[in-house]
């Protein structure tokens, strides 16, 4: 009897978790011929060692050794505390051809299995192995680190904290050191998982497995039908588990593709089965609560091969975020076959240029968004199959959309069924232990950033997903807190650079952020790199050569904040200047990508803006033929205004969630059953309801709703942006911030903006400054009936400048300024109006 999931096919078989019986010795290994790596000279010039290390508790033997606490004083991680554990490493070369690398080690001398040191090192090697096991792939080079102190040129303000930063980029300087000497480079180093999980050669399959502290393993799975004793798995000095599966007799794999895998370990917590922490693929079987790994290895012809270049990096970066599972307007999880075919195409006509996809990461947990990961490598089974996202991304480099990955490399999931929590029996082993390695509000674990390790997983994790699918780069998710002990919870940052370079800042995690960003940078050029940052950490978005963490944008994520302050009152009291100051308040020289509102606003238990402003009235008085209310006509008028001004001040890249374009009606709210607490009380659930779990396109696209109005306004800001390049301009001159008039004027680039958010003044002939003289025309107009507005300007109208001086610009129009509209002006070369074309009358066919 069989069932199957995605394609896989799953025997049915007894549960596996009541197989709680001693794991066997070693020698009772069925596999006489499974491989033994000899340990041997290595002519190159780069030694073939693979090993798994601890974190050293020598502080002059590593480069990650010394925490942040020892040389700027801050308390002392859990392990600087804890009882020293044995250094664990392995040495050994691998070969693709078996039979080959046994004669190959024949009469060969046999070394330590330690580097140069002579003395157990914990560092490793792997670059020959690499070579080995890649022959095709291209050898790209990382530069060189350099000086790092540019940043101090960049801010002088940074002087004052020289001390911190110095000792921050040594660090980084001597880690770069130690894998360029034991790893043969950060290219090679990040390559980790063509060394560790699941591997196949032209004669067999090789698991290797990192867990130091389990006493004893086996691979058990469909393949072997869950028997511990056939498949005993070999442990070295240094805690690497290790087994070679050689092909059947008829050239077949030992395991097939589609097959269910685990290792179960004997540990100090007992007898467990966990899915592999490299595994590629995992899936829930109906009716069971853990998953279960997954060897994803297709025939050669099954695999999807990719047809279509990456696009270039966006000179202007426009994101539309968005979530597989939630795409359809249907209440069901969507596939990534369905997105690729229905959303990315919306996405293109819309005038994004880059879709931001969350949930990527396989999480057993449904609701967590896909923050609380459980197998880091693993691309989610409830959208469909590796070859399906990659066929999706295919399709959007097809449309010249640059796709970006939420990664989640701040916390993991305490799943220790299907995750990395507790993998080994030990707490400590990928995370801090103790309560460094747990997140009160997220309730989730923290990784140990000065572990080797952790460093080798999450950078090859990085990697692999460039690498395998393509993706052209990242949403680093909580930044902040890795980059502080406190997380940020519980904390006002002020702007005070003691803030920052104190006893609460984490080095090793913000180290690992300057590796991981050199990594990317230095292997993908035009990979973009966006990291959610809320405390503004200075140098955040500088290059790492130059004393900085190297991200590209950061997330300016008190604008949305800021707006939800603004909402709660009503715009009668708003300070035009508060929100300028808002949207202006970013560091120089670092890029920001800014939004209105996110996924977090859309959640349940908070509002979108268009809830906020329309409330209930949105359910009964959208339709075009039905005369709005008071409520409504506000709500439409500001929802514009707030998503134009928030693009054309806030930052260089904007961020739009999918659905919040055009207004979405409904919260999100994931299928919930009722939770019963400890302690009696019961959380309701929804009934386990799809129906808040998805975004109605249906009405943005509906010609008869106002939502479609508002979605016509959003297309125009791209397609506006995309033209003009505002975004990306040098210039940006803020010429009014009238609290009276309450009207905002600015120039970015070659337009002028205009937002009048007085409630019932309008102006006429209302004079505004500008510094390019001759004639203007209206290029967006938020009052256009087209975006269900009022039509009260005549957009064929021209404007010609004065000269004089007027809000500290050499010339000036006249205007008129409707209450709560926004218009942009551009000026007109000549006669020439060909390249003016109102936004609007931009053709559906994009």
């Amino acid at each position: 009897m069989v069932y199957t999931i995605s394609g896989v096919r799953f025997p049915h078989l007894p549960s596996i978790k009541k197989k709680n019986s001693p794991l066997p010795s070693f020698n009772d290994d069925r596999r006489p011929n499974a491989v033994v790596f000899s340990l041997r000279k290595d002519t190159r010039s780069s030694s073939g060692k693979i090993f798994a290390r601890k974190p050293s508790y020598d502080s002059e033997s590593s480069s990650i050794a010394t925490t942040a606490s020892d040389k700027l004083g801050s308390h002392q991680s859990d392990s600087s505390s804890a009882e020293p554990q044995e250094t664990v490493s392995e040495v050994a070369q691998v070969h693709d051809d078996v039979n080959a690398q046994k004669a190959e080690t024949e009469g060969q001398e046999q070394t330590s299995a330690l580097s140069t040191s002579g003395d157990k090192s914990d560092k490793a090697n792997t670059t020959s192995m690499l070579e080995s096991l890649d022959q095709e792939v291209v050898q790209r080079r990382i530069p060189p680190p350099g000086d790092g102190k540019k940043i101090y040129a960049i801010d002088p303000m940074l002087k004052s904290y020289d001390g911190h930063l110095d000792y921050r980029y040594g660090q980084y300087i001597k880690l770069r050191e130690e894998i360029d000497k034991n790893e043969g480079g950060l290219e090679a180093f990040s390559r980790g998982y063509e060394i560790f999980g699941f591997t196949r050669s032209a004669t067999g399959i090789t698991y290797r497995e990192w867990a130091p502290g389990a006493k004893a393993a086996s691979l058990i799975g469909d393949f072997n039908n869950w028997d511990s004793k056939a498949d005993v798995m070999t442990r070295n000095e240094y805690g690497v588990w290790e087994i070679f599966l050689p092909n059947n007799a008829d050239g077949s794999p030992a395991i097939p593709h589609g097959s269910r895998v685990k290792i179960r370990m004997d540990t100090p917590s007992g007898i467990k089965d966990s899915i592999p922490a490299w595994i590629k693929y995992s899936v829930q079987a109906p009716g069971e609560i853990p998953y279960d790994g997954v060897y994803y290895d297709p025939a050669e012809e099954d695999k999807y091969v990719f047809k279509h270049p990456r696009p270039r990096k966006p000179t202007s970066l426009r994101i539309y975020e968005s979530h597989v599972g939630m795409s359809s307007t249907e209440p069901m999880i969507n596939t990534y076959a369905n997105f690729r075919d229905d959303v990315l195409p919306r996405i293109k006509k819309l005038g994004y240029n880059a879709v931001q996809i969350m949930a990527i990461q396989e999480h057993s947990y449904y609701a967590s968004f896909g923050y609380h990961v459980t197998n880091f490598f693993a691309p989610s089974s409830r959208f469909g199959t590796p070859d399906d996202l990659k066929s999706l991304i295919d399709k959007a480099h097809e449309l010249g959309l640059v796709v970006l990955m939420d990664i989640v490399h701040s916390h993991a999931s305490k799943n220790t069924l299907d995750g990395l929590n507790m993998f080994d029996g030990t707490d400590g082993q990928y995370f801090h232990s103790g309560e460094r390695g747990y997140h009160w509000m997220w309730d989730s674990r923290l990784f140990n950033y000065g572990s080797w390790e952790v460093l080798r997983y999450l950078l090859s994790n990085a990697r692999w997903w460039l690498e395998e699918y393509k993706f052209d780069g990242f949403r680093f998710d909580g930044v902040t807190s890795m980059m502080y002990t406190h997380h940020g919870l519980q904390v006002e940052f002020t702007g005070n650079y003691n803030e920052y370079f104190g006893y609460s800042t984490d080095v090793d995690a913000v180290v690992y952020l300057m590796l991981v960003n050199d990594m990317i940078h230095g292997l993908y050029p035009e990979a973009i790199v966006v990291g959610e940052d809320v405390s503004g950490m200075p140098a955040f978005c500088v290059p790492v050569q130059d004393g900085g963490v190297g991200f590209d944008y950061r997330l300016h994520m008190a604008v949305a904040d800021k707006w939800i302050e603004l909402l709660k009152k009503r715009d009668e009291d708003w300070q035009v200047g508060d929100i300028v100051f808002t949207l202006t308040n970013r560091r120089w020289g670092e890029k920001c990508v800014v939004y209105a509102e996110s996924h977090d606003q859309a959640l349940v238990g908070d509002k979108t803006i268009a809830f906020w402003l329309m409330d209930k009235d949105m359910y009964d008085f959208m339709a075009v033929d039905k005369q709005a209310t008071p409520r409504v006509d506000r709500g439409i008028a500001l929802h514009k205004m707030i998503r134009l001004i928030t693009m054309g001040l806030g930052g260089e890249g904007y961020l739009n969630f999918m659905g919040n374009e055009f207004g979405h009606p409904e919260w999100i709210d994931f299928p919930r059953t009722d939770q019963h607490l400890p302690d009696g009380r019961v959380i309701p659930g929804n009934n386990a309801s799809y129906d808040k779990c998805r975004r109605r396109f249906d009405l943005g696209d509906a010609e008869y709703l106002r939502y479609h109005g508002l979605q016509e306004f959003d297309r125009a800001m791209q397609h506006l942006e995309d033209k003009y390049g505002f975004m990306t301009s040098e210039h940006q001159y803020i010429s009014r911030k009238d609290e009276g008039d309450r009207v905002i004027a600015f120039e970015r680039g070659n337009l002028v903006f205009v937002f009048n958010f007085h409630w019932t003044n309008s102006y006429s002939d209302y004079r505004i400054g500008c510094s390019v003289p001759g004639k203007y025309k209206i290029v967006l107009d938020s009052d256009d009936s087209l975006f269900g507005g009022f039509s009260r300007l005549d957009d064929s109208a021209e404007f010609f400048t004065s000269d004089g001086r007027y809000d500290d610009r050499p010339c000036s129009l006249m205007v008129y300024a409707p209450c709560r509209t926004a218009v942009v002006y551009a000026a007109v070369d000549g006669n020439d109006d060909s390249s003016l074309v109102p936004i609007s009358l931009v053709p559906e066919d994009v």
